[in-house]
């Protein structure tokens, strides 16, 4: 990651100093494409789902709304509904006015739904314990809280009256901790104590284990190798590194990984966190190390390609190469690929063209549908394409799309080779390239791109600006693939607090998650707000899912049903978003999309460029745009605010360029003196090819991300898109 941060300060030097750097999410997403060990098979599972009963679409479209706005209706419905749909309803309606700090409305509607809704009868005891402190009524609140410790000795709850008893009773956050350690309030419970007692090894290694959301979570780990390490073991070492790596603290936790338990994962890690904190000498040592400690593991022939883009001398680069080559061959054909690929680089960086001419051969024949094939052969249709030799371009991209179909190239691809059967007077063929982008490709830039070119009013780079399309929200969410009946209900409930809680103690298998834990974990993050984790655990699916056949058929039924794409585009801080972009004449899905792609969603982020919040407004710009638009005070790291000071900027961005919203964004990323040099030395008959021919891949990237994403918003969420996409999908 050490190389991508110097890529992105390289890139600031050459812009305007409002610029607005790399968008966070994008590092962090490359950084953490190697979040997880080999992935492990779907256990089988026995929870049954046998005693939880769908929403009634009735309560289903009031889950999104706030308390105040949903409380007539869930009152009406609590009363005329059918028996499971009044006890949903009361459940509700009773959590709403806890949180409206209503605690005498709140016990009413509890009042035997303990006895009638057993299946969150312990979250129905906390309710009603909450209620009665609301109303002051301590000793019937202890009354309560004593009686989950008997009555629920296993659910989670006994957790929560752990915590509030554990008050006046010290002894009781002792048995908290020894019982639920990885529940939410166990960690506040050392939270806590920590603060009174910074010397509690226990403590932090709780913290370690099960205290990963914590917004400063690392310091409980510098603490903790700070302070005790000497007395920690090999598998508190695994567990500190795991951390520290999904942090991206990639030199902590490869320096952790070197003590963990000596295996060809964590030596591998170890290796490549020193590469990714820019320690090359040390990654060097360390992948030679692990190369020789394990010269047949799984990991070895990419610590071998890790290694040779380390090496500086051609012969000892190539030598590895080779071997990584040998070693995975048979069994790892996208590896092998790899390994051919940087070989061809290298070749003919050194300008030996026959041998890499030779290679490449290779690679297009032995290993033709390895990603290396496809990314080889994009660059050689763009080779052909910018010398002007569109046949020949075209050509190539057909053999793309046909040998590398799974490849993120191949929408690409697909697109230009129909664009340029139009250009030959071939528009069957034209026309049956777009129906496979929206086919087989549907959330991709290029099916937007086709839907423009193909008369659809979905808006182009010159009008997307200002258009207001309808907004409708889904009915459906994505059920959890785990966990148990309980969380189920509080999720389908929209009780997405709850439900985050109580998986926090449900989920014992954090390193290694199934596929179908990983899915729990990615809605329940989504669901509470943690949208940067969330969609990396749901995105990384696709990835694992191919490894394997059997979780590859439960990563297609996911990915059929509505809400899996839904969570993906999660319609977050949609009120202000609406407000500042009708304010700003916005269309407010270019709005969504752009906070998309710079922050995922997560308001307090801040990127190596000191860009801050939802927008990612550098605090010169946020400075220069208040003025601007008369904002005396701002906290720039607030919703309201930052939402309001990133929508002036793109405003002004896109009067800069005539609300075209392709260079509006190209300006948002790169500055508006990249762009005006763009203008002026590169062609722009094409749109398109415009796009194509930006010299900064991240911005090329960037403007593809942010219209993709909007592509993806409108299809989603926009009635008549979505009606329209499909019935040419279905063609």
């Amino acid at each position: 990651m050490g190389n991508l941060f110097s890529q992105v300060g390289q890139l600031l030097k050459r812009s305007a100093p409002w610029t607005l750097a790399m968008s966070l999410s994008t590092l962090l997403v490359l950084g953490l494409a190697e979040l997880f060990l080999k992935p492990q098979p779907d256990p089988a599972r026995k929870t049954s789902s046998s005693q939880v009963t769908p929403l009634p679409a009735t309560l289903a479209a009031l889950r999104a709304l706030p308390p105040q706005q949903r409380l007539a209706q869930l009152q009406q419905f609590a009363q005329h509904s059918s028996t499971q749909g009044q006890n949903q309803a009361r459940y509700l309606l009773a959590a709403d006015l806890i949180e409206l700090k209503q605690g005498e409305a709140a016990l009413r509607w509890l009042e035997g739904l303990e006895q009638r809704y057993p299946l969150l009868a312990a979250s129905i005891a906390v309710l009603q314990a909450q209620a009665q402190e609301l109303m002051g009524q301590t000793e019937l609140a202890e009354t309560t809280w004593k009686r989950i410790l008997k009555q629920y000795p296993q659910d989670p709850a006994m957790a929560e009256a752990l915590f509030v008893l554990g008050q006046s009773q010290p002894q009781l956050w002792q048995e908290a901790i020894s019982q639920f350690p990885a529940h939410p309030r166990t960690v506040e419970i050392a939270v806590k104590l920590l603060q009174k007692n910074p010397q509690q090894r226990n403590l932090l290694l709780l913290i370690a284990e099960h205290g990963l959301y914590l917004p400063n979570y690392t310091d409980y780990l510098d603490q903790l190798t700070r302070k005790f390490k000497s007395q920690l073991h090999p598998p508190e070492w695994q567990i500190i590194a795991f951390g520290y790596w999904e942090k991206q603290a990639y030199k902590e936790g490869a320096l952790a990984y070197a003590q963990a338990p000596r295996t060809s994962q964590t030596a591998y890690r170890a290796a490549r966190g020193l590469e990714l904190a820019g320690e090359k000498n040390k990654a060097i040592a360390a992948y030679q190390n692990m190369i020789a400690a394990y010269p047949q593991a799984q990991e070895t022939p990419v610590a071998l390609t890790k290694l040779a883009g380390l090496e500086t001398d051609l012969g000892a680069a190539l030598a590895y190469l080779d071997q990584a080559l040998k070693l995975s061959r048979s069994q790892q054909p996208e590896v092998a690929g790899q390994a051919l690929f940087e070989r061809i680089q290298r070749l003919q960086k050194a300008q030996q063209s026959t041998p890499a001419q030779q290679a490449q051969n290779t690679l297009l024949q032995t290993f033709s549908s390895t990603e290396a094939a496809a990314t080889l052969r994009w660059q050689l249709v763009e080779e052909y394409r910018q010398q002007g030799n569109l046949a020949v371009a075209r050509q190539l991209a057909l053999q793309l799309q046909d040998q590398n179909p799974q490849s993120p190239l191949a929408p690409a691809a697909i697109f230009w080779a129909g664009k340029w059967a139009q250009n030959i007077g071939k528009s069957q063929e034209t026309q049956t390239a777009f129906q496979t982008l929206w086919r087989s490709y549907p959330d991709s830039y290029y099916a937007w791109r086709a839907a423009v070119l193909s008369g659809w009013d979905v808006g182009d780079f010159t009008d997307v600006r200002s258009l207001q399309p309808q907004i409708q929200r889904p009915l459906e969410q994505l059920p959890l693939a785990a966990g148990s009946p309980a969380l189920q209900e509080l999720y389908q409930l929209g009780q997405t607090q709850a439900a985050w809680e109580r998986w926090q103690w449900e989920f014992r298998n954090r390193q290694q998650p199934s596929l179908s834990e990983q899915l729990t974990d990615g809605l329940l993050r989504i669901g509470v707000r943690d949208y940067l984790d969330g969609i990396f655990m749901l995105t990384n699916l696709e990835t694992r899912a191919q490894e394997e056949s059997d979780p590859q058929q439960l990563y297609q039924q996911w990915q059929k049903h509505p809400g899996y794409e839904q969570a993906l585009f999660p319609l977050a801080y949609l009120t202000p978003v609406r407000q500042w972009a009708r304010q700003r004449n916005l269309n407010p899905l270019l709005v969504m999309s752009l906070i998309r792609q710079e922050s995922r969603f997560q308001p307090q982020v801040r990127s190596v460029a000191g860009a801050v919040g939802l927008m990612q407004v550098l605090p010169e710009t946020a400075e220069w745009v208040s003025q601007r638009i008369g904002l005396k005070t701002y906290q720039i790291d607030g919703v309201e605010d930052n939402i309001n000071l990133g929508t002036g900027y793109l405003d002004y961005t896109h009067q800069t360029y005539n609300n075209n919203s392709l260079l509006a964004i190209a300006s948002y990323n790169a500055g508006p003196g990249n762009v005006d040099e763009w203008v002026k030395t590169m062609p722009n008959n094409d749109a398109d090819a415009f796009v194509e021919n930006i010299p900064f891949p991240e911005t090329k990237n960037y403007i593809k991300s942010v219209l993709g994403n909007y592509w993806n918003y409108l299809r989603l969420y926009n009635p008549q898109v979505k009606q329209l996409f499909q019935t040419y999908s279905q063609l």
